[in-house]
């Protein structure tokens, strides 16, 4: 293997970003370990299973997580496997045994065999309800037991960095969307309505976010892999730094898709974990790593329903998901 080939190992995989992720890594050539639940649907990763180790494990078995990392000896570690950031995802011991406990076996795993770098998968709410663009210096105020998990993991990696002297870092990803999103999520349900000429039910037209696509979150991770910092336990916030309220966005989707319904604001309730106020400070990462988003957000919706359109079976998956009409 190539100083420019790794052997990686992925956890997470079988989910929106980390299949992303995996796709990229096998296309830039590098040996693909997927670290997956055998109950886990692997819809995302099926056209891949060829290209790829599978090794069916659960996070919460430390012994076997032990024994499949000492057999991978993976220079490169991205870890994406949680649990609790969908509404359907409530159990609380699930979230900390996923979320905490998961990544405390995977990195203290990876500890004793050795690795370049470790990438965390964090998230933005972390820093719970904001009025602003927080830094990755401010205090977390977590919303959710899901939040309270992920900024658990966050502390403990960087924690773990300082005292070892090893790169744990942990990339805060706000609210990134593309190909091969959850059908249930706000994006692919206004794509496959809008291809429809119908609007969903929506929310308040001021919730907003800040939207990031996927191809842009997978650069961020390799780009985190691939450079060393002088903090080993660095945070960066992956966003765009530019807020879109609903209304834009379903503007956006409408003229893209030559949508001629109206919205019905209000028409679905308000959520816990919607605000008008939620975007991302990219200052770090851009300093530290260079990174910056390739896509803004007219680009990344038109080439996630270019996407959508160009595969009939993908296209069926999404249009008859239970969320959508039949």
């Amino acid at each position: 293997m190539s100083d420019s080939h790794k052997r990686v190992l992925v956890t997470g995989a079988t989910g929106f970003i980390g299949a992303n992720l995996a796709r990229r890594l096998v296309l830039d050539k590098h040996d693909v370990h997927l670290l997956v639940r055998p109950a886990d649907a692997r819809w995302r990763i099926d056209p891949i299973a060829g290209r790829v180790h599978l090794h069916e494990v659960t996070l919460h078995d430390q012994q076997r997580v032990e024994e499949i990392v000492k057999a991978i000896d993976p220079q490169w570690v991205f870890h994406l496997a949680a649990y609790g950031s969908y509404s359907s995802q409530r159990d609380v011991q699930t979230i900390v045994a996923t979320n905490y406990n998961g990544t405390v076996n995977l990195v203290e795993a990876c500890l004793q065999t050795g690795f370049e770098a470790f990438v965390n998968a964090g998230s933005s709410s972390e820093y719970g309800h904001q009025d602003h663009a927080p830094s990755e210096l401010e205090l977390t105020e977590p919303n959710s037991h899901y939040a309270a998990t992920k900024a658990a993991a966050t502390l403990y990696c960087r924690f773990t960095a300082k005292q070892t002297n090893r790169r744990l870092s942990t990339l805060r990803l706000y609210s990134v969307f593309g190909p091969w999103e959850d059908p249930t999520r706000l994006l692919p349900t206004l794509m496959i309505y809008g291809m429809r000429g119908e609007l969903p039910h929506l929310v308040a037209p001021t919730i907003a976010r800040d939207y990031v696509y996927v191809d842009d979150a997978v650069d961020a991770f390799i780009l985190n892999a691939q450079t060393p910092t002088d903090d080993p336990g660095a945070v960066f916030n992956v966003g765009s730094g530019v807020q879109t309220s609903l209304d834009q966005l379903v503007q956006l989707v409408r003229e893209q898709l030559n949508v001629n319904a109206e919205p019905e604001w209000g028409s679905m309730p308000d959520r816990d974990w919607d605000t008008d106020v939620w975007v991302s400070d990219p200052t770090g990462i851009r300093a530290a790593l260079g990174w910056k988003p390739a896509h803004d957000l007219e680009d990344g919706l038109r080439e996630f329903a270019t996407w959508i359109k160009s595969d009939e079976k993908i296209r069926r998956h999404y249009a008859t998901s239970r969320a959508l009409p039949q």
